[in-house]
């Protein structure tokens, strides 16, 4: 099974045994959680179950709705049944009739069927873990199939575009962090000038203001920030890579890549990284629409 895969598919399977062909359609949709839906002819409600149990094996969560039909009846599924006694009751009823009346005929077969409950029908009993296992069960199997192919190739799709975006992002993370140097000793030197400007008729203590001016722009490091946001990277990554669903991880990873973000744009008062934050949170909020169609 490739991963991730898509919470989107559709799938039909089909299978004929006995006279009967069941075909089987799924539909699956992004969800937080397993939900799945089934719709099967009231006489095999007995098999939801089983048919549940197969659809959680494949799905890890996605709304998954599955109907399920059939076309055609089974071979002896339907049972007649002669009432003897009551047959004779109209003969003989007839018969006098016919008699009283001198009608001279006399009461044929046809006539005598055609009345209530001389010949009845009723289902046969039907084996239920037959009509799964040879039924219901094959054309399970092909839906399920076919969804599988869907959600792996939209799976393939999206990890292609999220890569694509998380090497946007990381890139433009490479450019603040080269600027973070030049920014933050232009702000030391601001810092400094303001400081003289505003202390100007006040003797300084060199010492103590260099101390002043390295608090400041301690505050306004975003090293640990960017630090974080690589790890995140890495971690973004690694996760597309697991053969398991991820995209509950992922979705959470999204938002520390946003805390960091916002964090770094606070911390530095520069209009051309705030330019750059604001690309990278565009990348992300698109990623995030993608994870959310990924198991």
């Amino acid at each position: 099974m490739s991963r991730p895969l898509s919470m989107t598919s559709f799938g039909r399977g089909q299978h004929t045994a006995n006279s009967r062909t069941w075909t089987v359609e799924i539909r699956s949709v992004n969800h937080r959680f397993c939900d799945i839906k089934i719709r099967l002819p009231r006489k095999y409600g007995a098999l939801e179950e089983r048919i549940k149990k197969e659809i959680a094996a494949s799905y890890g969560r996605g709304h998954v709705e599955v109907n399920i039909g059939y076309s055609g009846e089974e071979e002896g599924a339907v049972l007649l049944k002669t009432d003897l006694a009551l047959a004779r009751q109209y003969h003989n009823c007839l018969t006098e009739l016919n008699d009283e009346l001198g009608l001279n005929s006399s009461p044929d077969l046809a006539m005598i069927a055609d009345y209530k409950e001389v010949i009845s029908s009723e289902d046969r009993e039907e084996n239920l873990d037959q009509t799964w296992s040879e039924g219901i069960k094959p054309a399970l199997a092909t839906a399920l199939d076919e969804c599988l192919k869907m959600r792996g190739t939209e799976g393939a799709y999206l990890k292609k575009d999220l890569l694509e975006r998380l090497t946007i992002i990381t890139e433009t993370a490479g450019k603040i962090e080269l600027m973070i140097p030049d920014l933050i000793e232009e702000k030391k030197i601001s810092l400094e000038e303001r400081l003289k400007e505003i202390l100007n008729s006040y003797e300084l203590d060199q010492t103590r203001l260099a101390q002043e001016v390295a608090v400041i722009i301690d505050k306004a490091d975003v090293t640990e920030e960017l630090v974080r946001l690589k790890s995140h990277i890495a971690q973004f990554e690694k996760f597309l890579d697991l053969d398991e669903p991820a995209g509950r991880r992922l979705d959470f990873l999204l938002q520390e890549f946003l805390r960091e973000i916002n964090t770094l744009a606070s911390k530095i008062t520069s209009a051309e990284v705030a330019y750059l934050a604001v690309e990278i949170k565009n990348e992300l909020e698109k990623m995030r629409e993608q994870v959310q169609n990924l198991e």
